[in-house]
Formats: structure tokens, C-alpha cells, sequence
């Protein structure tokens, strides 16, 4: 496929070295994650789809602010009505769901770091979104079902004759299975982590992350309260969970956790 890449510069704990806003094919060319609503980022993007012969229509993986946020400002300089898929993003105008395409792309269901989250196959390659990143973890959101689904998503694109992924953050992925069992094994070590921890007696929240995430920075405590508590609905739904386990509160750990 030919694929052209156009970080954002929005570098943090969260987006890596930014937001990958990725280009593919030409005459015309489709954006998958527009990115954040930064004017220098917007006008490299369209200038890039110009070169490619125009923009032919905007995808975006999920509703979260440093992948969509561009979508009217990249609409608006293309200076004319360019269609915008997503599965829940509020500007857009086709609603994807699983299986279903638009243009070069087909949408794969994956949710887990976001309950709305798509991933976009072309040929062989994945645009991946926040479902697996070109380097480190992605928090899993604490909604019913998130964890046991994120797990099977990862099975599914493990599944898949891949020859690249293209994350949303992050450098390219060139060993697409290896990137996938790394990301399968990693929730389970943290799961097996979890589960020992409280066998020894582990309750409160604190007691419970020290068990689990060790080695998580000050910086991505909340990403890892998040997942976290997500860990604990798989338990508590597959009647694992013993009782007076304390849970995390995440009112606000979703937006500060969600750039």
C-alpha cells in the first residue's frame, strides 16, 4: 500500500512522540486519525493529500481528542465536503460498523482502550488506532465486557495475514505478530500479577497497583488505575473477584487518561 505518515506535535506521556496521521493511496488519498486541532498539523496534512491527488475521505479510529479533533479544520481546508467515518465521532456522517468498508478501508471492531474503537484494514496492512501501539501499552477503558473484549480483538487481528501496522502512536510495526502476542502476553502477565496479589491479601487500590503495576511511572497512574479497574471487571465477571476488594474510582481518570 502506499502509505505516507504525518506526525502531529503533540508529544506527552500518552501520545509517545505525538499523533500519527496516516495517508493512504492516491486520486484520491483517505486520512486515518486527522489528529488534533493543531493549525501547522492540519495544513501539513492537507498539503500531503493535495500531493496525493486530493482528499477522497477522513476515518477516524475512535472519538478520543488527539485523533478526531482535526476533522473540521482538515474538512474545511479541503474546501469541499469530504465524507468522515467513525463509529461514534460526532462530526461524522458515515457510521462504520464492524466489517463494513470505506474506500480502501474496512472497519474491524476493537474495542477495549475505547468502546467505540475501529481499526482500518488495507491489503495487508492495519491501521491500529490505540489498539496496539509501535512501542509500550495502551490502557484498557473500565466499561462491562472491556477487558474480555480487547483480548478477543487481539486475537482476532493476530488472525490476520499482516505485513505492517501503522499505530496511532508510535513508530511502524514490522513484526505485526510478534507486536500482537507481545500485547496478549502483557495483559495476561498483568492479570496473573493481579490475581497473586490478591491471594496475599491485597485489597485497597494502592496495594493492588504496587502488586500489579510495579514499574508503571507517576506519570501513567491513572492509564494504569483505568486499566486497573478494567482488570477487575474481567474478574468480577468470570467470578474471580473476592469480596472487599476496594475499586477505583475513575471519574475523571477517563479525560485526564484520553488526550
Amino acid at each position: 500500500m502506499d502509505v505516507e505518515l504525518v506526525r502531529a506535535d503533540n508529544p506527552s506521556p500518552f501520545t509517545l512522540e505525538g499523533t500519527n496521521t496516516w495517508l493512504v493511496g492516491r486520486d484520491p488519498c483517505y486520512v486515518v486519525d486527522p489528529g488534533p486541532a493543531l493549525p501547522a498539523h492540519v495544513e501539513r496534512v492537507e498539503q500531503a493529500a493535495r500531493r496525493r491527488g486530493g482528499l477522497g475521505g477522513i476515518a477516524v479510529t475512535h472519538d478520543h481528542h488527539d485523533h478526531g479533533d482535526a476533522v473540521p479544520a482538515l474538512v474545511a481546508a479541503s474546501g469541499r465536503r469530504v465524507p468522515v467515518a467513525a463509529a461514534r465521532l460526532e462530526q461524522a456522517d458515515v457510521r462504520l460498523r464492524d466489517g463494513e468498508r470505506f474506500g480502501p478501508l474496512m472497519a474491524l471492531a476493537t474495542p477495549g482502550h475505547a468502546a467505540d474503537h475501529l481499526a482500518f484494514l488495507a491489503g495487508r496492512v492495519l491501521f491500529s488506532g490505540d489498539a496496539v501501539l509501535g512501542s509500550g501499552s495502551v490502557f484498557v477503558s473500565p466499561q462491562p465486557g472491556a477487558l474480555r473484549a480487547y483480548l478477543a480483538a487481539l486475537a482476532r487481528l493476530s488472525a490476520l495475514d499482516l505485513d505492517v501496522i501503522c499505530p496511532g502512536h508510535g513508530p511502524l510495526v514490522r513484526a505485526p505478530a510478534a507486536k500482537l502476542r507481545e500485547y496478549r502476553d502483557h495483559r495476561l502477565v498483568r492479570e496473573r500479577r493481579l490475581v497473586a496479589a490478591l491471594q496475599d491479601g491485597a485489597r485497597t487500590v494502592g496495594e493492588l497497583l504496587a502488586g500489579a503495576w510495579p514499574d508503571s511511572p507517576p506519570a501513567l497512574r491513572g492509564a494504569a488505575t483505568l486499566t486497573l479497574a478494567a482488570h477487575l471487571d474481567k474478574l468480577d465477571e468470570e467470578g474471580r473477584l473476592p469480596g472487599g476488594v476496594e475499586r477505583p474510582d475513575v471519574t475523571g481518570l477517563l479525560a485526564g487518561a484520553a488526550p
